[in-house]
């Protein structure tokens, strides 16, 4: 019993229902046996998707769901797995929870996929059936906020296309970023930023990575090694749209960073986290700069259904 009631206190900052195979259940019955979570988290997909409120509108907009919910999908078809949803039920299942869950604020939501059981065979066969199980709670926008963050080149290659595919958003992937981040930890850094196996510069851990030179956005394509961000869409289209920018999309080489007049990671989880230095060398003049607090306003504006030219990105819960 007080097992139980730990898992539920653990999970007050949760809404206090989540969704799981076609089912919105109380937060803290929806549990598995500990032996199942090892193996089954291998081949285990994800989604990190974010709802913003907006008072005035007294509306919770989800911000790309269908995207992200395709994206899903392919997910588990690239890893082999059999699931069953499609986008539009996803969608719904996604709306009907945070209905379930009061959610008037800001919320971040975490749908994923897995095989049910206790798995005892480490390499799961392909075509496996999995659950789907969608989660929510809620977070604090960094919008409007001056901030920054220290990044240095990580030892670790970027996982890559021939290992375990990039764009695969899956659990497994994030431990490859996981020991990236621990060793810039160790030196001193808050943030390693990663190289595939040609030495070009792929993106940081969970969050791509763009910046400015001479007047131009320049990030890594998507064939370097990086995960097909919405979020970095997003900011292509805005930063060519909005801010009258030439973009290119290509090979980046490290040193190119270091003489960068902006630099950022982008994403969902971190909207956009400027680098303030790399490497021990300051960038630009070692605060956020023009370009990401141009960037974050129209973003927010965007996201919490201000912008009328974007309502089609965004699906509202309560309307």
């Amino acid at each position: 019993m007080t097992r139980i009631n730990s898992l539920v206190a653990a999970g007050a900052e949760n809404g206090p229902y989540l969704w799981k195979d076609g089912k919105i259940l109380p937060w803290g019955d929806a549990t598995v046996h500990v032996t199942a979570v090892g193996h089954s988290s291998v081949s285990s997909v994800f989604e990190g998707i974010k709802a913003y409120w907006n008072p005035e509108h007294e509306e919770l907009y989800v911000f790309r769901l269908a995207d992200h919910m395709r994206r899903l999908l392919e997910s588990n078809r690239i890893a082999r797995l059999d699931q069953s949803m499609d986008v539009g039920g996803l969608v719904e299942a996604t709306i009907d929870l945070l209905r379930a869950n009061e959610a008037r604020r800001d919320t971040y939501i975490r749908p994923w996929t897995f095989i049910p059981g206790v798995v005892r065979e480490q390499i799961a066969p392909a075509g496996t059936v999995v659950e789907t199980v969608i989660d929510t709670w809620p977070f604090e926008s960094q919008r409007g906020t001056a901030r920054g963050c220290r990044a240095a080149i990580s030892s670790w290659a970027r996982i890559n296309d021939r290992s375990m595919p990039p764009r695969v958003k899956a659990f497994a992937n994030y431990h490859n970023s996981r020991l990236a981040t621990a060793e810039a930890r160790e030196n001193g850094h808050d943030w390693p930023i990663m190289l595939n196996e040609a030495g070009k510069v792929t993106e940081g851990p969970g969050a791509c990575i763009a910046f400015v030179h001479d007047g131009t956005v320049i990030t890594p394509s998507l064939t370097s090694g990086v995960l097909d961000s919405i979020t970095r869409s997003v900011f292509l289209d805005v930063v060519s749209t909005d801010l009258q920018m030439p973009v290119e999309e290509r090979e980046v080489d490290r040193t190119e960073l270091y003489v960068a007049d902006e630099l950022f990671f982008i994403g969902t989880g971190w909207e956009i986290l400027p680098i303030t230095a790399i490497d021990g060398l300051a960038v630009g003049e070692g605060r956020m700069g023009e370009i990401a607090r141009a960037f974050d306003k129209r973003y927010h504006s965007i996201v919490r259904g201000n912008d009328p030219s974007r309502l089609a990105w965004l699906t509202p819960v309560w309307g």
